[in-house]
């Protein structure tokens, strides 16, 4: 993933700064406690097929 876009990349719902997983491939939202998909290195950035996390796994992030 491209640190410059990580940089410019927010959470649509609440405009919070994303954390990237690596090994997961996604982009994780912490206050909405969404998982946003990286597929083919594009940021799938739609709230509807995000990932719910659920309040264990958001806070081991």
């Amino acid at each position: 993933m491209d640190a410059k876009l990580l940089d410019i990349l927010v959470c649509p719902l609440c405009k919070s700064q994303l954390i990237y997983h690596k090994t997961e491939q996604e982009l994780i939202c912490k206050p909405d406690r969404l998982a946003y998909k990286i597929a083919d290195g594009i940021p799938v950035m739609l709230a509807d097929e995000a990932r719910r996390l659920s309040p264990e796994e958001a806070e081991t992030l």
